[in-house]
């Protein structure tokens, strides 16, 4: 009873300190509503530097809460993708904040009109707990490049990294620009409620919705970085070894905590043979063995793990064929495995999976790929492998997804010039690169007049012989 009692009244007194530091930061943006170039640019040097002087502490502190994450996964997925989007849009500030000239109609003239890219304001951004450190950064990189506050709301499943990322934002941030907050799940659902000037969740879908839900009560415009069951086609042409070492790579990665990792493979009937021993080959050369690999990532925590569990038991009951890579699990370190015989009746087939298990489905023509892609939810990422450029064309225009890659995985999130986002149930909203910019900017139209009107000659009262000319001029 007294650990409960402690237990609201810390969560009480976190709820409060964040509505103090939302105040903090809406006063500081009114007493500077459009940061120079230069001091956005100083902003990102700054966290370019704490990051490149950090990744050890960073990447221990990552795989404190994994029990154990690949300190390269670290290196690739997070401080790697989060240094090269700080430098990309250093360079481009100046560009991204130029007002961008509009032509205005022969009968409007003379007057001129321009866009201008204004910042938001206060900025809210709730990271998960898969990639804590880039799911943190990348959206930070956009609205600090954008001119905005920003406070990060980090997950409660990964206690180090979001202590640590405090402290090291803390050092060269000031509250009233960069805030982030801990806190669990009471704490999280306070955060949505605060009344930003843009929201941007990346999790679950089904927090998705909660989480639109209370930003609807501010009128809080929000990006939605969802998830989904992303798929992989594998053509009838391609060589199998190929499409499975790509595919087992987005998989294998982070242990397939990524939420555009494949989470079904579709592959012709005749090949799923081929294509299971293809996988192992691929999963085994990556890691010849499980057991104090720490190149093999663990599942986040004990929660995870039970319902993964319970994914393989449910699918066997119900019919699936289990084919693990590895003898057995070691801690929270669970063997790839492949599913075969699933059916739409399986949690799996089901639920976004989220860690090492891949069921595949075979299909009999590329058109029935296509058309089972089709009657699914719109998923965040869908990855083709093949070579016939022709049937390239035709997964592109033939289905709808967040993202594509052909003939690879992931790495569509890693281009800083391309935007990323969802669609559907897997999302709204973009953000990396300029789209990020964008995102946290108002691009407010502005229209010029000086001192000449020739507008007059349209006001009342109507009926006048220059009014009857501008409307056979102009209304046809």
């Amino acid at each position: 009873m007294v650990a409960d009692i402690a237990f609201l009244q810390q969560n009480q007194h976190q709820i409060s300190q964040l509505e103090a530091s939302f105040a903090l930061q809406r006063q500081a943006f009114q007493g500077n509503p459009m940061p120079s170039a230069e001091q956005r640019m100083q902003w990102l040097k700054a966290l370019r530097e704490v990051l490149s002087s950090q990744q050890d502490a960073l990447i221990r502190a990552i795989s404190t809460d994994f029990s154990n994450r690949s300190a390269d996964e670290t290196l690739l997925a997070e401080l790697m993708p989060s240094l090269h989007g700080i430098h990309y849009a250093s360079k481009r500030i100046k560009q991204w904040m130029k007002p961008s000239r509009r032509s205005v109609g022969l009968q409007f003239l003379p007057a001129s009109a321009k866009v201008i890219y204004q910042p938001l304001g206060v900025v809210g951004v709730i990271v998960p707990w898969n990639y804590p450190l880039f799911l943190a950064i990348g959206p930070l990189v956009g609205a600090l490049a954008a001119g905005n506050r920003v406070m990060i709301k980090m997950s409660e499943s990964t206690p180090a990294t979001s202590q640590l990322l405090k402290e090291l934002l803390a050092k060269v941030f000031p509250e009233d620009l960069v805030s982030v907050v801990l806190g669990e799940a009471e704490v999280g659902m306070a955060f949505s409620k605060l009344p930003f000037d843009h929201l941007l969740f990346t999790g679950a879908t089904s927090i998705g919705r909660h989480v639109m839900r209370a930003a609807a009560e501010n009128l809080t415009p929000v990006t939605l970085e969802l998830g989904g069951k992303s798929p992989a086609i594998v053509s009838a042409g391609v060589p199998l070894s190929d499409a499975a070492e790509r595919i087992a790579f987005g998989k294998t990665m982070n242990a397939g905590q990524t939420c555009v990792a494949p989470d079904y493979v579709l592959v012709p009937k005749d090949r799923v043979d081929g294509f299971v021993a293809a996988y192992r080959a691929a999963v085994q050369g990556f890691y010849p063995q499980l057991a104090d690999n720490p190149d093999y990532t663990a599942i986040i925590n004990e929660r995870q793990q039970q319902r993964l569990n319970g994914y393989l038991s449910d699918a066997q009951s119900k019919g699936a064929t289990l084919v693990p890579l590895f003898p057995e699990a070691q801690g929270r370190r669970m063997p790839q495995c492949l599913l075969l015989n699933v059916n739409d009746e399986m949690k799996v087939m089901q639920d976004e999976i989220f860690g090492p298990l891949l069921p595949i489905v075979p299909y009999a023509r590329i058109e029935d790929a296509f058309a089972y892609v089709n009657r699914r939810a719109r998923p965040l990422a869908l990855y083709y492998f093949g070579y016939d450029k022709r049937e390239q064309q035709r997964v592109l225009h033939e289905t709808h997804s967040g993202g594509v890659c052909l003939n690879d995985t992931l790495l569509h999130v890693a281009q800083d010039d391309m935007p990323f986002g969802g669609i559907g149930p897997s999302g709204m909203g973009h953000y990396h690169g300029h789209e990020g910019f964008l995102t946290f900017s108002k691009a407010k139209g502005v229209f010029i007049k000086q001192r000449f009107n020739a507008a007059k000659l349209i006001y009342p009262p109507y009926g006048k012989a220059i009014q009857k000319l501008v409307y056979k001029l102009f209304v046809r």
